[in-house]
């Protein structure tokens, strides 16, 4: 399968394929399971710039609904995360007679309400009202739309020039993100900043996670492809540093051409992604392999519990729990429900696959024999916070980077 590149128009040869899949954080209720929408998860590389991309381009107003059940806030760590970003932030970019950051995504304001508390003059940028609203509640001013160039032109008219944009999963879920840049272009001040994180292609291609892969990542960015998009849209990636958030996430700080020096570090990436091939097709095809084979496994394995009279049940219920469940073909019958903290997908079903989500304490009052940890990312935090089940004989089940128990 070939497709067109979203930033050069170069061609995108896939190399990865998932299958058939549903929005991943559709959630919907068990009675409205009818009418799910699918689409082919392929994911391939352009021939020019290197960008790593989904073929099939999801409809931003199907991916990001008014119940959007996403929040940024929910795991203490990343809390901690953003709150530290804003610090940051206010130290260093927003000292300024009358400073003003736009974030791009804002989710539930987890960051910009702590811009707020200081004063400093800011905007989020956040389609989904549902959480655009809890944002609000938390005294953060947001602007409930999509963010492109037209959009960007209007802040700009309204709030002048930003010191800086940021955005946190949110930029590489953009599929019109030439729109994007182009609009951070326009709006950003003339030695302001663009700092985002996303998920970095090496940590996923590195540990096989090919859940990370889903409607919502219309792009999974490297140091070496956004060097490429920023200069062709009049930018310069200055900075990189790599975090530890989503199992691995690359920072990256954008600025206007001379205006800020470029760090030791831009050079440093480019050369180990050199050397580890990360931006030839083969690796890209090599990761896709990898991905059958733990899907395998893990079937397997589930397959060889459950005719051994053992119970499993889910634990976590992020977006990528849908991508493992409906690649790995794992249903209710396998594993009869998921706990999550989220109050908005309890009551609801992992899309696809129709798994229950229900509240942690399901999870408590009945001990299962084994936990699949969907939400593997924040292993370290709740098996602390479920350090009762592993003393009780549970085991947790984990697929990243390979199939284990724990």
């Amino acid at each position: 399968m070939d497709n067109r590149c979203r930033i050069c128009d170069g061609m995108v040869k896939g190399a990865v394929d998932l299958g058939m899949q549903p929005r991943a954080n559709a959630f919907p209720l068990p009675g409205e399971t009818s009418d799910e929408f699918f689409f082919r998860l392929t994911v391939g590389m352009c021939d020019s710039c290197t960008m790593v991309q989904l073929l099939e381009d999801i409809p931003q107003e199907v991916r990001y609904h008014d119940g959007y059940p996403y929040h940024a806030s929910g795991s203490a760590g990343h809390r901690r995360h953003f709150e530290g970003i804003a610090e940051t932030f206010l130290e260093a970019e927003l000292t300024g007679r009358d400073p003003f950051i736009a974030e791009i995504g804002s989710n539930d304001g987890v960051m910009l309400a702590k811009i707020a508390e200081a004063g400093v003059r800011h905007l989020g940028v956040e389609p989904s009202r549902e959480v655009a609203e809890l944002s609000m509640s938390r005294g953060v001013q947001v602007l409930p739309e999509f963010f492109d160039e037209s959009t960007a032109e209007r802040i700009c008219a309204e709030h002048g020039h930003a010191d800086v944009v940021f955005g946190a999963n949110a930029i590489a879920h953009i599929s019109h993100l030439a729109s994007v840049l182009r609009g951070v272009e326009r709006l950003l001040a003339r030695d302001g900043v663009f700092v985002f994180e996303e998920p970095y292609l090496g940590s996923v291609v590195a540990q096989t996670a090919f859940d990370m892969l889903y409607d919502e990542h219309s792009f999974v960015f490297s140091v070496r492809a956004i060097q490429a998009a920023a200069e062709r849209f009049g930018l310069e990636l200055v900075r990189v540093e790599h975090v530890p958030l989503h199992g691995g996430s690359m920072r990256y700080t954008l600025a206007r051409p001379g205006q800020r020096p470029v760090s030791p570090a831009v050079h440093e990436w480019r050369g180990l992604e050199d050397a580890g091939r990360l931006a030839e097709h083969a690796t890209l095809e090599d990761f896709g392999r990898r991905a059958r084979r733990i899907g395998d496994d893990l079937a397997g394995l589930l397959g060889d519990l459950r005719a051994k009279g053992h119970r499993v049940v889910g634990y976590g219920a992020p977006a990528k729990a849908a991508t493992v469940t409906n690649y790995c073909g794992i249903g209710p019958d396998v594993v009869p429900f998921v706990c999550d903290s989220t109050p908005s997908k309890q009551g609801r079903v992992i899309a696809g696959t129709h798994i229950p989500v229900k509240s942690p304490k399901a999870f408590s009052d009945d001990y299962p024999d084994y936990a699949l940890l969907f939400a593997w990312n924040h292993a370290e935090e709740i098996m602390a916070k479920e350090r009762k089940f592993s003393e009780r004989g549970g085991r947790w089940i984990l697929y990243v980077p390979e199939v284990h128990i724990v």
